[in-house]
């Protein structure tokens, strides 16, 4: 059964309608703290004021810390819980774990930046447009919070006890051929996401190589199990790729690579080739004028929980918005159901 200490923790997230427990006041007042004051962590460890990153890392990791006892409080209430007990809290804890995943997932990007401007936030939303309590507060401090429409979904009918971990793309994540985005997390990613061989790259590559800055990872107990990439200057970005990046792949994957023999994946690997040597979509100017950044999302099919999709769409977009981004867009082949249903399912 749930624990006393548990039991605590669920009373101070929901503890009144204008009146937070000490858990809930500990996670905004760190969460505030840590947006107001991510200029200091890009100062140099040599400069006078070098202290001021020491103690943002340090709240960082307490912020990460309560996140996470939040989202294993998420997973013991489903697994632990009676029936009518679950399904009364569930929404609102569910809700919660959603958007800790995506707040610390930011925070750990803010720790690996250098922003040199202060943070770009969205404008205000209309009061009635945001819940009220704990939900509310932490929408309102993410550079999306206007955005209302990507915070609201119904919970599933069915919940689940699944931990995840999100996180940014890590420097030990790239160790690999860095022409080609080779690395273990786009070699794990390759083989979780689809059935063709990881040929690396074809998922991720471009990103890997020329944005790895706005690229997340989603890993439940199994590993790796979902990925949002962005870039922020799409423009800049798709004429790099296609110039540079896309050209040196094709020389290294030439077009009967695929060919000569019926190996076991034999018309997967030629599909997988193939697809590097098709001549890249143009995006109309227009688009790119209104919608400036480029983003690219997925998750594994054992990933059924959408609420977790929505948090790594919440972090990337949050990253690009607080870099400057007033819109994105996404390339989906109009013969990729996959791709279509998923992003159907985000809204």
């Amino acid at each position: 059964p749930l624990t006393l200490e548990e039991v605590r923790m669920l009373v101070e997230l929901f503890y009144l309608p204008y009146q937070h427990g000490a858990l809930a006041q500990q996670l905004l007042e760190h969460f505030r703290w840590l947006r107001a004051n991510s200029l200091s962590v890009g100062v140099p460890a040599t400069a006078p004021d070098a202290c001021g990153g020491t103690r943002w890392r340090g709240r960082a990791r307490s912020f990460q810390r309560l996140c996470a006892r939040t989202c294993r409080l998420h997973s013991r209430l489903v697994s632990t819980a009676g029936r009518a007990l679950l399904y009364d809290l569930h929404p609102y804890l569910w809700d919660i774990r959603n958007l800790l995943l995506a707040a610390s997932a930011f925070v750990l990007w803010l720790g690996c930046q250098s922003i040199s401007a202060p943070m770009l936030l969205g404008r205000d939303a209309e009061p009635w447009a945001r819940r009220g309590g704990l939900f509310g507060e932490l929408q309102a401090l993410l550079p999306v919070g206007s955005s209302c429409d990507l915070f609201y979904h119904p919970p599933p009918l069915f919940p689940s006890s699944q931990l995840y971990l999100l996180r940014p793309l890590l420097p030990l994540d790239k160790l690999g051929n860095e022409e080609e985005g080779c690395s273990e997390v786009s070699y794990g990613l390759q083989a979780h996401l689809s059935h063709a061989p990881p040929l690396p790259g074809r998922l991720l590559g471009s990103f890997l190589s020329l944005s790895p800055e706005y690229t997340f990872v989603l890993e439940d107990e199994d590993g790796p199990c979902g990925y949002a990439a962005g870039a922020l200057h799409a423009e800049g970005f798709l004429q790099q790729r296609d110039s540079s990046w896309l050209a040196a792949i094709r020389h290294k994957y030439p077009p009967d690579l695929g060919t000569g023999g019926a190996a076991l994946g034999q018309d997967a690997l030629e599909e997988a080739v193939l697809f590097f040597h098709a001549e890249p979509p143009a995006v109309p100017q227009p688009v790119l004028r209104r919608f400036p950044s480029l983003v690219q999302l997925g998750t594994a099919p054992r990933v059924l929980d959408v609420g977790a999709s929505r948090s790594l769409a919440l972090c990337l977009l949050s990253a690009l918005r607080a870099n400057g981004s007033r819109g994105v867009f996404c390339q989906v082949s109009d013969s990729d159901r996959q791709q279509l249903s998923f992003y159907s399912k985000l809204g």
